[in-house]
C-alpha cells in the first residue's frame, strides 16, 4: 500500500504501539493536528536525526486531545500504529501550511521467541538494577514486545532508529540482547569502579592469609 501523509518531523524515534504525548504550538502543526482530529486522519512522525529527516517514520493516530488553549495552542495523546518507508517528501503541499509524503509500508513479523523475550527481560532488568532505577510496564511478560521495552534499554537515538526499520521481532529482541550484553558489564564495572574510589581516603581493615 502507498499513500499520501501528512508529517510531523521530531528528533525521536516512536514504535508502534507506543503512547506519546505533544503540545503543539507551531501554526504549520497546528493546522496539521486539527485537520487529522476534524477528518479522524492518522498522520506520520520521521525520525529527525542530525538535522536530516530519516526514510523511516511511524504512523501515528490521535487517541484524545487533553487540552486546548486560549492561544490555539493544544495537548494531544497519540498512539503509534505503523512503521511506514518515504518514497518522496512533498515540502509543498497545495493550501496547507506543513509537510507531507508519499509512503509505503513494509511488511512487518510479529512471529517471536518466548526464551528469548525472557533473556532480554532478564538482562533488561539486570541494567536497571545496576542503575538502581525502577521501570514497570503495563501489561505482563509475556504481552511484552521489543517496541514495548527499546526506550528502557539506553539506546542511542541512532540505536533505536536502527531498530525500527527491523521488520521482524526475532531480529528486534536480538538486537536489544546484544546491545544489552555489551552495555551491562561496562556498567558493572563503572559501579566497581565507584566502590573503589569510594574507599580512597577510608580506614581499611586489610589482612593476606599466611603471612
Amino acid at each position: 500500500m502507498t499513500n499520501f501523509i501528512p508529517i510531523f518531523p521530531l528528533g525521536i524515534v516512536v514504535y508502534p504501539g507506543e503512547l506519546l504525548n505533544l503540545h503543539i504550538f507551531e501554526p504549520r502543526y497546528k493546522q496539521l493536528i486539527d485537520e487529522c482530529i476534524s477528518e479522524k486522519k492518522p498522520f506520520g512522525i520521521p525520525a529527525v536525526i542530525d538535522k536530516k529527516v530519516n526514510e523511516y517514520g511511524t504512523l501515528v493516530e490521535i487517541s484524545r486531545v487533553e487540552k486546548t488553549y486560549d492561544n490555539g495552542e493544544i495537548d494531544v495523546r497519540t498512539r503509534g500504529i505503523k512503521v511506514f518507508r518515504i518514497l518522496e517528501v512533498i515540502r509543498e503541499v497545495p493550501d496547507k501550511l506543513y509537510a507531507g509524503a508519499i509512503v509505503n509500508y513494509p511488511d512487518n513479523q510479529e512471529r517471536t521467541s518466548e526464551k528469548l523475550r525472557e533473556q532480554v527481560l532478564t538482562a533488561l532488568r539486570e541494567l536497571h538494577e545496576l542503575l538502581q532505577v525502577t521501570k514497570s510496564f503495563p501489561v505482563e511478560d509475556q504481552r511484552l514486545r521489543a517496541y514495548d521495552i527499546a526506550h528502557h534499554a539506553g539506546l542511542s537515538l541512532e540505536e533505536e532508529y536502527e531498530m525500527l526499520h527491523l521488520f521482524q521481532e526475532l531480529q528486534r529482541l536480538e538486537y536489544l540482547k546484544r546491545h544489552l550484553s555489551k552495555v551491562i558489564p561496562l556498567m558493572a564495572e563503572m559501579e566497581r569502579l565507584k566502590d573503589r574510589v569510594k574507599l580512597n581516603g577510608h580506614f581499611r581493615d586489610l589482612s593476606v592469609d599466611n603471612f
